[in-house]
């Protein structure tokens, strides 16, 4: 991989008692796209809430563009180039959409490139051009999320997390969503950090992923080597073949205990 752009480094965070990343480490390469996958519960969301500055971790280092920034404001972080579209789209619903823009923009203050900006997420998505002065609220899923991804680009951000951009969506849409994910990686070289529950989509989308089971990452590499994978396709591909040569291989292993 190249230089990363993020590194985690041993990461523990909790939510009180319950400890929910245990010692992660990853690295994110600059202008890669890296995909986190996992179970509900795995601890996918905290990774992103911790580098994004939502909540501190108790252990470990998250260092970004060369500097530590764990334990930083999220404003900060935000300044520093690195922007979240969490999950659930969190769009402000009695705002109108064009509100909602200029509120990821709040770090930056030239105009021309707000308007600059603002030109190139419209293209990107169309309908929010369509819907400027309409209230977010009265969006529909798919369009919410949409704004939720343009809002985080208003940033113009080095790096952006992806928080389930696919949850509630049609797979019409899914498909239209990582083909503009892909787009903006593509055209003006966004790091992209995705957590993503399709995890077939994910690994066609990602150059690298991590896969990560009660708080721990247990496998990683690049995006095509884990799709071949045989536990990979079992449990999170849900390929019939490879679920049941995993069963002969349980079989076999308790035949000869």
């Amino acid at each position: 991989m190249s230089d990363p752009i993020l590194t985690l480094a041993n990461v523990e965070a909790s939510y009180g008692a319950v400890k929910a990343i245990r010692g992660v480490s990853l690295k994110v390469p600059k202008g890669a796209i890296v995909t986190v996958l996992g179970a509900n519960g795995a601890g996918k969301t905290t990774i992103l809430r911790t580098i994004s500055g939502i909540i501190d971790p108790q252990k470990g280092s998250v260092t970004f563009k060369g500097e530590a920034i764990e334990r930083r404001d999220p404003a900060d972080i935000v300044r520093r180039g690195l922007s979240h579209a969490p999950e659930g789209r969190e769009v402000f619903p009695l705002l109108s959409v064009r509100h909602n823009l200029l509120m990821g923009a709040y770090t930056r203050s030239n105009p021309a490139e707000l308007a600059e900006d603002l030109e190139r997420v419209e293209t990107y998505f169309p309908i929010l051009r369509e819907r400027a002065d309409q209230d977010a609220g009265l969006l529909s899923g798919g369009q919410q999320q949409m704004l939720s991804i343009a809002r985080a680009l208003m940033a113009r951000p080095d790096l952006l997390l992806l928080d389930e951009p696919s949850l509630g969506l049609s797979p019409k849409l899914t498909q239209e969503i990582f083909a503009i994910v892909k787009r903006v990686n593509r055209e003006r070289g966004v790091t992209i950090l995705l957590v993503e529950q399709n995890a077939a989509l994910a690994l066609d989308t990602a150059d690298y992923g991590y896969i990560l089971e009660l708080g721990r990452i247990v496998m990683e590499g690049p995006a095509a080597e884990l799709r071949e994978k045989d536990d990979v396709k079992e449990f999170y591909l849900g390929l019939k073949e490879a679920g049941q040569r995993g069963e002969r291989r349980w079989k076999k292993k308790k035949m000869w205990r």
